[in-house]
This record gives C-alpha cells, structure tokens and sequence, in this order.
C-alpha cells in the first residue's frame, strides 16, 4: 500500500532527478535607471510561479501602504530599505529559480551611473545579459556602457529587451529603430549574438506568455529564449588550468611523505601520467595521482576540486599554475589589460597596487594608462593619465613576480585578475587581460624604460 509519505518522497526524488537533468543559465540584466529591471525580474519569478505565497503577500502588502492599486513586483528583488525607499536598485540581487527545462542564476544588476560597477561583479560570470531599453528614451549612454561591459566581459549571449512597450503605443517602428541602432553598436563591439524582444514587464507581455497586442512580433519571449539558448557549460573544453590553492603535507605515520596540491580546475582536464609544467618557475614534472573526495581518480576535470600529486618533489606553493607541459600560459611581468576602474578613489600612472590573479597576490605599478574609452563612438582618449569610478580604459601594469596570464579571450577565469589598495585591501579595478573587444583590438602604445624607483615598488 502507498503512503502519503511515500509518495511525497518520491516525488521530491522525481523533482531532483529532472532538476539534475536540466542545465544551468547564469544570466545578469542591467539597463538605465528606471528602465525597469527589478519589474522585469519580479514579473519573470511571478509569471514563471517562481514566487512562494508569503513572499507575494509580503509584497503585495508593501504595495498597498504605498498606495499602489496591485502588487509591485519591483520588491522582489529590491530588498534594500533604500532601494525600497527610492525606488532604484543599488546592490547586485542573486535570485534563484527553475522551470522544468532549465535552471537559473539571476543577477539583477544596478542602472544607476554610480553602480556600473557592480555590473560588472553579476556579469562576470554570465553566459548572457539582458539590456533593458527604455521604448520612449531609445539607446542611451549607460546602454552603450552597459554593452561595452558585457563586450569586455565575453558575454556569450545578449538580449536587449525593449520595455515599456504599451507606453509607446506598441509601436513596431519604435522597437525596430532601437534594435536595429543597438545591434550595430554591439557589433561594433564584437558581441557574437543579440536577440532583441519588445516587452512590458508591468503588464507582461512578451515577458513568459506571447503578447496580445503586438501581433507582428513571432520571435520568442524573454522565458522562453532563457530556456532555449545554447550555451556551452564544459569548462572541461578548454585547456587545462589548476591554480594551487593549498599544499597538502600531512606528514602523519600513515602518510608520512605525502605531498599534494590543492585546488579548483579552472578549466580542463588532468589526468594521470600527464606531463605538466608548474607556473611560473617553469619546472616540470608528470601527475602521479589525483585525488577526488578522498578517492584515487584518474581524471579530473572543471570545476571540480581536487588534490594534485606529483611525481617529483617541486617546490609548489599557493599562487602557483599547474598546466599541461605542451599547452602553458606564457609568463611576464608586464600585463596589458583593458580594466573597469571600480573606487571612488581614481587609478593613477605610478600608483602601487597588488594584483590578484587566480590564488596568487604579488605587489604591482601601474606603469601608463594608455587610453579611455570614449563610449558615444568607441575612440579612445589616449592618456588620460587616471581613471575614475565606471572608466573603461586600457593600462600597462609592471609586477613584482612573473605571472601566467592567459588573454581574456581563451579564459574568462585566468584571464582576469584584480587590482587591490595594498593600505586596506579595498578593490580597485577589474581587469581583462589581452585585446579589448572582440571585433577591434585597443591600441596601447609600446612602452618605454621606466626611470627605477627606490620604495621597492619598481620591477
């Protein structure tokens, strides 16, 4: 005989069973202030039933002592008290959500100038972003900013959802002369894929069902390209990258010689008996083993965490790169990179810094600014000697120590790296390593010698 008890196991089985089988999108939105992301969001959860009753009642509540005639869906992502109270958004919002053919991670980032920054903390890790465009205002100056991050960034996908379609009269010339104006900027940009959707988030068209008053749109709605669009979720394509998080050495009667390396593949695959080189001092060696979760494997690959054994005895510390003998990263101490400047406090030619790169930290100088980007037509501003919060610009970085730097382009993990206030360890920048964009490489010119410097800060 079935119980109930029975039957609801089975059940949360079931459900885990298909969530396990569907793939996973991490996705970001941005847009300008008052675009309407956080309405598009909260319409995307509701419209989707990704919404628990208590949190509805809880907004529709705050709603209605605001005074709002039905449910502002806007609070479901805008937790903030200050976001509430001025109704924009000031922090990135994480939100998590299924459908049965897909799972989601949600970064719901600010429009506001001052918060670009923080787009570039939710698309980071993006396969695709949705730029919202307000129909009435076309493509302004922080939508061009807003696809010149996702450019530098890699983001596979774009959508440009055009919202607030009902207050211009649902006008398909409107939404035609938008998409056609952003889809050449981001080509300009190399952005390899934009799908464009006209939309309301506040009453939902085109958002999860198909909109009854634009009849000459046929193309997908916003839900549905999340669940169709292909992205390639194999980091273990790629070739293989092991930064060393932790050394191993027990030395206990049981493992008295033991020594093995630590770490998060960050793309790749290893597998024993590989010859490898070990970053950036260069030696090599073979994997003798590889262990996963306390067991022997005989292959890894990302993300996966495991510990690396190696058949000779290197000096291996934490910072230091595992990669395949015939396939590794080159290594320098001079670093060209196009940066996002995220302090308020400016980026300045000769400021000291440390840079982080995968797990390893080491002292650096900003050796030029070469330019900044200018996002109206994509000149740069050569020299502009600092970059300000929300600056686009390309640098030329000295460091104290080599480092095994691949270009952005072939890694977004050991591509990327941070630059830090050496005083109290605020971040600085986000930096890109390699070629700008895509479609057009920025241009830094060559550097010179560099007079030395006595404070330890010049390498």
């Amino acid at each position: 005989m079935t119980t109930a008890a029975t039957t609801s196991t089975a059940g949360a089985a079931e459900a885990a069973g298909l969530l396990r089988e569907t793939s996973l999108l991490r996705f970001a939105t941005a847009g300008s202030v008052d675009d309407g992301k956080s309405t598009l969001v909260g319409r995307l959860l509701h419209d989707s039933k990704s919404v628990l009753a208590d949190q509805l009642e809880a907004v529709e509540h705050a709603s209605r002592s605001r005074g709002a005639a039905g449910p502002d869906l806007a609070l479901l992502t805008d937790g903030l008290r200050a976001e509430r109270e001025q109704g924009i958004t000031i922090d990135v919002a994480y939100r998590y959500f299924a459908t049965p053919r897909r799972r989601f991670i949600l970064a719901d980032t600010p429009g506001h100038v001052q918060y670009t920054r923080n787009m570039v903390t939710g698309a980071s890790t993006a396969d695709l972003a949705i730029i919202l465009v307000d129909a009435r205002n076309g493509v302004v100056e922080q939508t061009r900013r807003h696809a010149a991050v996702a450019a530098l960034l890699r983001v596979p996908h774009v959508v440009l959802a055009v919202n607030k379609m009902d207050l211009a009269g649902y006008d398909e010339a409107v939404f035609a002369s938008i998409a056609e104006e952003f889809t050449a900027y981001a080509a300009s940009l190399g952005v390899p894929e934009v799908t464009a959707v006209p939309i309301s988030a506040l009453v939902g068209d085109n958002v999860v069902t198909p909109s009854e008053h634009m009849d000459w749109y046929s193309g997908p709605t916003v839900l549905e390209h999340l669940e169709t669009v292909e992205v390639d979720h194999d980091p273990a394509g790629d070739v293989a990258r092991f930064p060393v998080q932790y050394v191993i050495r027990p030395q206990t009667a049981e493992h008295p010689d033991y020594r093995g390396y630590a770490g998060q593949l960050a793309s790749g695959v290893l597998r024993v008996g590989q010859p490898v080189a070990v970053l950036p001092s260069g030696r090599t060696s073979v994997i003798e083993g590889i262990d996963l979760l306390g067991q022997s494997v005989r292959a890894a690959w990302a993300p996966q965490s495991v510990t690396v054994r190696l058949a000779d005895d290197l000096d291996v510390s934490r910072g230091d790169l595992i990669a395949p003998a015939d396939d590794a990263p080159a290594v320098s101490q001079d670093v060209t990179a196009t940066v996002c400047h995220l302090h308020d406090t400016p980026l300045r030619v000769g400021q000291r810094v440390l840079l982080k790169h995968t797990t390893r930290t080491v002292k650096a100088i900003v050796k030029e600014i070469g330019s900044r980007l200018t996002l109206d037509d994509l000149s740069p501003h050569p020299e502009p000697g600092e970059l300000v919060a929300n600056d686009i610009g390309r640098v030329r970085i000295r460091t104290a120590e080599p480092l095994p730097l691949d270009p952005y382009a072939l890694s977004r993990r050991t591509g990327s790296f941070l630059l830090i206030d050496p005083a109290d360890g605020s971040t600085l920048t986000a930096g890109m390593s390699g070629e700008a964009f895509a479609g057009a490489a920025g241009a830094v010119r060559a550097a010179g010698n560099d007079a030395p410097r006595e404070d330890g800060w010049d390498f």
